[in-house]
């Protein structure tokens, strides 16, 4: 599953030389808006371990970013809890939760007068004691790997609002990665990027040694590059487990309400997935 493409992402020395994979622990978390709202996700659980990327798919409206947003602490579960290496999000303070959780939205800052360099180095601020700036030379250090990760060295001066989608989207990653998180969650990761960009974003999940969960809308990106899948479907999970044993045509055509079939690719000798009305 790790060769997804021959492009690789770009060279550069791994952000934290002691990052450190965390478990996901999600035990019947559910959501709802506020005073007596309907609900947008129902409870849900899964363990997921160190060092693996989770893909959570689902049509539109199924949960998946309210989901994601319970990982991240936006908006606490109305039911049940989230465990970060055993320790619960909530019981937490924020600070503490950003030092082990990043996450790289679809939503972009709209401060377009920092340059690149700028916006990478925000991700510095939840490891920041008192006034200190993104100065040292750890801060510095990460810095630049999350830059030259991305392929962003020659960005690092260029104002973020003169860049194009695609770009801006590298820019939030790297500055994910600047926070050197044990946690990376991405929401729709490539979304804006043209198809070199997206297989180097791919790779580059494939090789963090990090645990990632993404929302992804493409069951075949998701089955080729997730170790484990979580399919939901009007807020509920229909199912949590590896890409072939949870993307089945039954369970596709039903989430989707589509005819959904698994056919064999040749010469790469791959599963793919058509729909059909």
């Amino acid at each position: 599953m790790k060769d997804i493409s021959s492009t690789q992402a770009p060279s550069g020395q791994a952000v934290s030389q002691g990052a450190k994979a965390a478990r996901l622990l999600v035990e019947a978390a559910s959501w709802q808006a506020p005073k007596g709202g309907t609900p947008i996700l129902h409870p849900v659980s899964f363990d997921l371990s160190p060092g693996r990327v989770l893909g959570v798919v689902g049509p539109n409206g199924a949960g998946k970013s309210t989901l994601l947003r319970l990982l991240y602490r936006y908006q606490r579960p109305a039911t049940g809890s989230i465990l970060v290496d055993g320790a619960d999000i909530w019981k937490l303070r924020a600070r503490d939760v950003a030092q082990r959780v990043a996450a790289v939205l679809q939503e972009q800052p709209t401060d377009f007068a920092l340059t690149v360099q700028e916006i990478v180095a925000l991700g510095r601020t939840p490891h920041r004691r008192g006034f200190a700036g993104a100065s040292g030379a750890h801060d510095i250090e990460v810095i630049e790997a999350a830059l030259s990760r991305l392929g962003l060295e020659a960005f690092a001066h260029r104002h973020f609002g003169t860049l194009s989608g695609g770009e801006r989207q590298r820019v939030m990653v790297a500055r994910a990665l600047a926070q050197e998180p044990r946690l990376l969650i991405l929401d729709e990761p490539t979304n804006h990027l043209d198809i070199r960009h997206q297989l180097e974003v791919l790779a580059l999940i494939r090789d963090l040694p990090l645990t990632i969960v993404t929302s992804l809308h493409d069951l075949n990106m998701a089955a080729q590059v997730c170790d484990d899948v979580l399919i939901l479907q009007q807020g509920h999970a229909l199912g949590f487990g590896r890409p072939q044993d949870v993307l089945t045509e039954a369970t596709v055509s039903d989430a989707f309400s589509v005819t959904a079939r698994r056919e064999r690719l040749s010469p790469s000798e791959r599963n793919h997935l058509t729909f059909h009305l």
